[in-house]
């Protein structure tokens, strides 16, 4: 279900804990499978499960719990603004507005080029630098204003 090498990283995530609790390495398991696959299908679930001697269920319950995993196919760039409190006082929703209108989509859909998701999210810990969109999960952008996410789009090529 998974190549050697997502196989190999989660061997080394599990590697982690005693011998007896590698469930814990569940949430790297489904970041490693989620990068490969682009999504969480049941099957890959069910496979994760299987590999660290879980219930499907239980990693069911991981997977809903976090917004970073997703159950449905996303496009190549999931662009995920942060709405908390602390973001909308500071340009959150106007952010999440602009990229609404630029991309065409509101929040859980994706444009029909497949190329961007867009999603809600909560506080993602840089209140500071509000507004904050995240990335495809593993890059946060800051301070995003139209001008900042003009180019970020642009970038990702849009």
């Amino acid at each position: 279900m998974l190549s050697a090498e997502s196989l190999q990283k989660i061997d080394r995530e599990v590697a982690k804990y005693p011998a007896d609790q590698k469930q814990s390495a569940v949430m790297a398991a489904l970041r490693i499978a989620q990068v490969e696959k682009g999504w969480l299908a049941n099957e890959t679930i069910a496979f994760i499960a299987d590999y660290l001697g879980m219930p499907a269920m239980a990693v069911l319950e991981v997977a809903t719990f976090y917004n970073m995993y997703d159950l449905k196919p996303v496009g190549a760039h999931k662009i995920t603004v942060c709405t908390n409190l602390p973001c909308a006082l500071s340009g959150g929703e106007q952010a999440a507005e602009y990229l609404m209108e630029k991309l065409g989509i509101g929040f859980n859909e994706t444009t029909p080029d497949g190329k961007f998701t867009l999603k809600e999210g909560e506080c993602m810990g840089a209140c500071g630098d509000a507004p904050v969109i995240l990335e495809n999960n593993h890059r946060m952008c800051c301070k995003m204003d139209h001008a900042r996410i003009d180019a970020l789009l642009a970038e990702l090529g849009k």
